[in-house]
């Protein structure tokens, strides 16, 4: 028996073990991580000042205990509180099945994601942005901004939260709606600056599976050579409304971009714990959703980010052990908290993107201004700023990338509980010209200009 099919994962949200969700959440996952972390001697593993992890045989510990933690737990389905369990033939078949690359897109204008390994020196792909929330009438002009960014590979772009000047109400026709709009416009848009063939990822306006329906292989809308997001909840949980989203995207033959991200000072405690928890979901999700590409989030609640220490060091072990014994597309998104025409919001992508870069990640998105909560506060310029350092970070090692984040870390570090805002895109661009304030720019060539000072391989100011 092989990688099971989706109908008989479907049968297993109604046939699995019962289990509730506050058992779920207060017992088993706490008490099955603390049990792997005591087995495989891992406590303690974070060491604050590295933290980039160099050695390769933490990493793969972390794996195996990983990989024994999703053949313990599966996924809770929110629904029927059932767990889906998977069998070790089923999960290694599902891991042994699962694509090594993909070209998201069409044509020239496509992007391959490749299966990378730690130091690898093929550059990590990179999606922009996150969906921060705009208006109507700026949404068009900020997406148009960064599509036209020549360095980021993917369009994903904000996320509007009103459909013809109303509030988009989750689970209404007003969600069907924005998302049919969504997705049209995004493509129109990449038809506009020069780029039909550029790969996206939809549909970000729409929560629940009705927008997504409404925006993926329909006419005009994300093609299925595009990435049909289908975000799923922490930790180690499934729900219909995401199996609506696996099963429209595998019935228009396209590619499943699922993510969940383990919660350092959650259910899995440190950040060992949230390591677990990452490295499980991660590899369940291509058993249970047949996922093409995602997994290895984390994030750390106490501090609304993983720019942090002992998000960037989770984030890299994470990363290492999946890319060093796997060939899955993995994910990872550097979530800053400072906002535009900020040093420290271009500080904070250079340590966390360089950081997954280096460790081995396949596909990046980014960035998340003001840790995503601000409308309006997002650009394109961060937007290719971060796109740059994803793509030269691949010249470095990670003792180098580790060293450089050990001289920033102190810029930004005490400002990570009380950020800069920043400014809005209005007042960061001329949104006519779509160029950037004289002051947002200096910002930007000035913080390039000293991280090639500190050894980054940026190839121009």
């Amino acid at each position: 028996m092989g990688r099971p099919e989706i109908i008989e994962m479907l049968e297993r949200t109604n046939t699995g073990e019962y289990c509730t969700l506050k058992e779920w959440d207060v017992k088993r996952i706490p008490s099955s991580i603390r049990e792997k972390i005591k087995a495989y001697n891992l406590g303690q593993s974070f060491d604050p000042n590295n933290p980039v992890n160099t050695e390769d045989s933490l990493a793969d510990e972390f794996y195996k205990a990983g990989y024994e933690l999703a053949l313990e737990l599966g996924m809770l389905c929110e629904n029927t509180n059932r767990i889906v369990k998977v069998s070790e033939e089923e999960l290694a078949s599902a891991i042994e099945l699962a694509p090594s690359e993909i070209l998201v897109g069409e044509g020239d204008d496509g992007t391959w994601i490749r299966a990378r390994k730690p130091e690898d020196s093929t550059p990590m792909v990179y999606g922009a942005s996150m969906a921060i929330t705009f208006s109507e009438e700026l949404w068009p002009i900020i997406t148009e901004g960064i599509a036209r960014e020549r360095e980021v590979d993917l369009l994903e772009g904000p996320s509007l939260v009103t459909v013809y000047g109303r509030e988009v109400l989750s689970g209404t026709p007003f969600e069907t709606l924005v998302g049919y709009i969504h997705g049209t416009q995004n493509r129109e848009i990449r038809e506009r600056v020069g780029r039909p063939g550029m790969g996206a990822i939809g549909c970000t306006s729409s929560v629940t599976e009705y927008g997504q329906l409404a925006s993926y292989g329909v006419p005009g809308g994300f093609r299925p050579s595009d990435l049909s997001l289908a975000l799923f909840p922490s930790e180690l949980k499934i729900n219909y409304t995401v199996l609506h989203k696996v099963i429209h995207t595998h019935n228009n033959g396209g590619y499943l971009f699922g993510g969940s991200p383990a919660m350092i000072g959650g259910m899995p405690g440190p950040p060992e714990g949230a390591v677990l928890s990452s490295i499980a979901c991660a590899l369940l999700q291509y058993a249970v959703m047949h996922t093409h590409v995602g997994g290895g989030e984390i994030y750390d609640i106490r501090a609304l980010t993983n720019v942090n220490r002992e998000g960037l060091w989770a984030l890299s072990v994470t990363h290492q052990a999946l890319s060093r014994n796997t060939h899955l597309l993995t994910h990872a998104i550097a979530s800053e908290v400072s906002g535009p025409v900020t040093e420290s919001l271009l500080l904070e992508s250079l340590v966390g993107i360089s950081t997954i870069a280096v460790s081995g990640t396949a596909f990046g998105a980014g960035p998340r201004p003001a840790g995503g909560k601000l409308a309006e506060h997002l650009t394109p310029l961060e937007c290719r700023f971060a796109a740059e350092v994803a793509h030269n970070a691949a010249r470095l090692s990670r003792k180098e990338i580790n060293g450089i984040a050990k001289e920033i870390l102190p810029r930004y570090e005490p400002r990570i509980t009380n950020p800069d805002p920043g400014k809005s895109f209005r007042e960061a661009y001329d949104v006519n010209s779509l160029t950037p304030t004289e002051e947002w720019q200096k910002i930007y060539e000035n913080v390039k200009t000293e991280a090639i000072e500190l050894g980054f391989p940026f190839k121009s100011i």
